[in-house]
């Protein structure tokens, strides 16, 4: 081979690593362990080149661990129910099943030219039943544990996939995939107990050191806890079985601004009043087609119906105040009934003003007796100020002090409990749709609803479904429900609900410590294995999965299947940014956008135009690739023109891991090169002979242990672009290297190794073209020698009157008088002068020289 040639050189190393059985995790006690995990895709049929960044950040950490001497763990799977599956069973006939499985095969034909270091044998799909076989077993010690249970519930209802969808999934009130807008509607449904633990989530939060401050804030809201104050507002009437209204509120300190009362509209209040009153029965039925979202709620317009109950302000019998149905009001948090307090609160003040409600104000600001003007959240928190009318004793307090102090009061005199309530809801699993894990339980007449049998599991969905009417086939299929009770025997009913998607994402990481177990997992393994220590991802999975994934960590402690170590799964979390391409636009007759493919475009100096017609193009720089768009870049493409290495330096070079990296046909024409010149430079160095005589040995070893030690310490901190950088510089050092042929040979062997996790194929030719032992990927790292780091020269820079003008490379034990000789001999410094002498001239050793003339 006289040039580089990537498709050769890839396909070799590939079939050696496979032949070799290199990257299969072993159970190796004498070791130390890494499990480095990239969060693994829905098969949707193509991988994109934002997967090929994030499995190759992953493939990175995974390469330099093996050379490090651990036991690597680096598996890969498919997140693979859902509703696309139906959905294209629907648009395109055929099965889920079907569908699923070609596209997983697809892109794991896409995925292995990569290189990556994976152990396919511990492979699996969520929609294998051997895998939500083990998650049934699962759910069923869930149930004996007390972690999961059935109720009715108000639940968000997407109209378009027809399914339940949890709050988290639905997006400013519309579904997550479908993008309809939300229904509410009540239903028995399935929940996981995680309101248990919000406390436990919380405070947890502060030992995840190594995970983004982003995230845990994000965590940390999405639980949201408050300390309020719980009370109730007697009714002047009773309403059937009701006497009094119960609130939760966080700003108790406000009691005096009250206004109104409002109830959600599924309340139980409002339930009771709307069987007698239609237009509130009107009015509920439109709330409950919102979404029940706190986000949602808070975008949309305020609405409200007076129901023509009062009720007697606690603190003034004499003092009555309405009571509403609002729009706004969330039955699932604190009591689903608050007190309006529109001069503190801004959606308070929105109805207020909508209904011609009063406002009272609450505060005065201190040593002023003007009231303060109907605003929201006055007087600012760090303001001090003075409470009018207030309770005995609290004239003067504010923020959390005039809080505290207010639920004091109300304890000691006995109308009010202080309160501690989180956002975190019961997590809703049961999911309406056929292409999901089964729910493992039976519906008996005589015995209620009862766990399978585990000796029965899997329960297996059945394949004879069809998709031409919309609903869960489950329902309608003529014989998958009919089942005997596991209990008496009697004939009964299978559940024909099935388990959001999200229960499957958030065990599987557990299971890839042992696919192929007959439990959900094997102790050793799992104990050997846990945690996770370097986890891989994407931003948008910060509340949805990795929220999740710790509940369900620590339930599966509960029940024996993860170790007490293992209920934070994740020791450390990276969120990578995303590759990002030009958009290229032109606008239609309606001013519409219209997006064009990059080789429809043509390059002249007044810009882009399109080759077709010559328009104009508008270019968008840093987009999102996306179909539609037309910016989506095929990895197929990039690696069968440059090869799978040009990929994978270039997603790791251009910029921060954790930031954007756009990407760019020159950039990656760039790269190719660069990789070739690589080549080129390990084949002449691998050409040389003992007669190539040499100096400068020294430098270059030292250029080596500087490039060991910059390398490892990029990698190690995820800065994989700085190391990158150092490759470069290194590179040209050995190129511009006059050394013997020895030290060129260890130079260039050490470039192989350190490019190994980046660039693996080439590293792996250059490795064997200078006659390395055994493969690289399995040489042990190098380490630098502290001695060759010691510099024996300092670069001091030369400041004239404080402007940089020049440097001086000296010894590090060079004398101030010896120094002061070169700067004056220095010619900017000469020229500066212009013949005189300097006023001062200060040397700071090792750092810098000043000249003041």
């Amino acid at each position: 081979m006289s040039r580089y040639t990537a498709s050769d050189i890839e396909q070799k190393w590939q079939a050696a690593w496979d032949k070799a059985d290199v990257f299969k995790a072993r159970r190796d006690e004498s070791k130390p362990k890494y499990y480095v995990l990239e969060m693994f895709p829905y098969p949707s049929g193509r991988i994109h080149m934002g997967h090929v960044r994030n499995y190759t950040m992953g493939d990175v950490i995974a390469r330099f661990k093996i050379a490090s001497g651990f036991s690597v763990l680096h598996p890969m799977g498919w997140d693979a129910f859902g509703m696309p599956a139906e959905n294209a069973a629907m648009a395109i006939g055929g099965h889920p099943k079907t569908w699923t499985y070609g596209n997983i095969a697809d892109m794991r034909a896409q995925m292995k030219p990569l290189g990556l270091s994976i152990d396919w044998s511990r492979e699996f799909a969520t929609c294998d039943p051997e895998y939500y076989g083990q998650q049934q077993a699962m759910f069923i010690d869930f149930m004996a544990k007390g972690l999961v249970y059935r109720k009715n519930a108000v639940v968000n209802w997407d109209p378009v996939d027809m399914t339940v969808l949890a709050n988290e999934q639905v997006i400013d009130g519309k579904g997550w995939r479908s993008n309809a807008p939300v229904e509410r509607r009540e239903l028995t449904q399935w929940f996981f107990k995680i309101s248990d633990y919000s406390e436990e989530l919380l405070e947890a939060l502060d030992g995840l050191h190594n995970w983004p401050e982003k995230v845990r804030t994000m965590q940390a809201n999405w639980i949201g806890k408050s300390r309020g104050l719980q009370f109730s507002f007697n009714l002047t009437e009773p309403a059937g079985s009701f006497d009094s209204v119960e609130v939760y509120t966080t700003r108790p300190d406000t009691l005096l601004g009250a206004n109104f009362i409002g109830i959600s509209p599924d309340h139980p209040l409002a339930r009771a009043l709307e069987a007698e009153n239609a237009d509130l029965a009107a009015f509920n039925a439109e709330c409950r087609r919102m979404g029940t979202s706190e986000a949602d709620m808070e975008k949309a317009e305020k609405k409200g119906f007076d129901t023509g109950l009062r009720v007697k302000h606690p603190l003034d019998d004499s003092w009555e105040l309405p009571v509403w149905v609002a729009n706004f009001i969330l039955m699932d948090y604190g009591t689903g009934a608050i007190f309006g307090c529109p001069a503190h609160d801004q959606r308070d003040l929105d109805f207020s003003r909508k209904y011609d409600l009063p406002v009272v104000d609450t505060f005065f600001a201190l040593d002023d007796d003007t009231p303060v003007a109907d605003l929201a959240f006055v007087p600012p928190k760090t303001e001090r100020v003075k409470w009018v009318n207030h309770f005995a004793g609290l004239d003067i307090a504010t923020g959390q002090e005039a809080i505290d102090a207010t639920i004091d009061w109300a304890e000691e005199k006995g109308w009010g409990k202080g309160v501690t309530n989180y956002r975190l809801r019961d997590w809703g699993l049961s999911r309406q749709r056929y292409w999901g894990c089964p729910i493992p339980v039976v519906h008996c007449e005589d015995c209620g609803v009862v766990p399978e049998k585990k000796e029965n599991l899997p329960v297996e969905l059945p394949d004879d479904v069809t998709f031409d009417l919309p609903g869960n086939p489950l329902d309608r299929h003529p014989t998958w429900r009919d089942c005997a009770c596991p209990a008496c025997g009697k004939a009964a009913k299978r559940e024909t609900d099935t388990m959001d998607t999200f229960v499957d994402s958030s065990w599987y990481f557990a299971r890839f410590t042992s696919p192929r177990a007959t439990t959900p997992t094997d102790a050793a393994d799992a104990d050997y294995w846990m945690n996770v220590d370097q986890y891989i991802g994407g931003i948008e999975h910060a509340i949805l999965h990795l929220l999740y994934s710790r509940f369900f960590a620590r339930a599966m402690n509960i029940t024996g299947h993860l170790p007490d170590k293992a209920i934070e799964p994740f020791n450390a979390l990276f969120t990578q940014g995303m590759v990002t391409h030009e958009i290229y636009v032109t606008r239609d007759e309606r001013d519409r956008p219209v997006y064009h493919l990059p080789e429809d475009i043509e390059w002249h100096e007044s810009g882009a135009r399109l080759g077709a017609t010559g328009e104009e193009i508008t270019v968008v720089p840093s987009a999102k690739m996306s179909k539609s768009k037309k910016n989506v870049v095929d990895p197929d493409d990039i690696i069968s023109s440059y090869g799978a290495d040009t990929a994978r330096w270039f997603v790791m070079s251009d910029s921060p891991p954790e930031r954007d990296v756009e990407w760019t046909a020159a950039g990656a024409e760039a790269t190719h090169k660069h990789l070739g010149r690589v080549w080129t430079l390990s084949d002449r160095i691998s050409k040389m002979s003992a007669d190539d005589g040499g100096n400068g040995d020294d430098d270059l070893t030292r250029a080596t242990h500087r490039a060991i030690r910059d390398v490892t310490e990029g990698i190690e901190s995820f800065a994989f672009n700085k190391a990158v950088a150092k490759l470069y510089e290194f590179t040209n050092t050995i190129a511009k290297s006059k050394a013997g042929v020895a030290a060129q040979k260890t130079a260039i062997m050490t470039l192989a190794q350190l490019m190994s996790p980046m660039t693996p194929h080439l590293a792996e030719d250059i490795w064997a073209r200078q006659g390395g032992e055994g493969l690289v990927v399995n040489a042990p790292w190098p380490k630098p020698d502290p001695a060759m780091l010691v510099e024996d020269t300092v670069t001091l820079p030369i400041q004239v009157n404080g402007k940089r003008r020049s440097e001086i490379a000296v010894p590090v034990d060079m004398s101030k008088e010896e120094v002061e000789k070169l700067v004056l001999a220095n010619d900017a410094v000469k020229k500066a002068l212009d013949g005189g002498a300097p006023k001062k001239l200060i040397i700071v050793p090792g750092r810098i020289v000043n000249v003041v003339i």
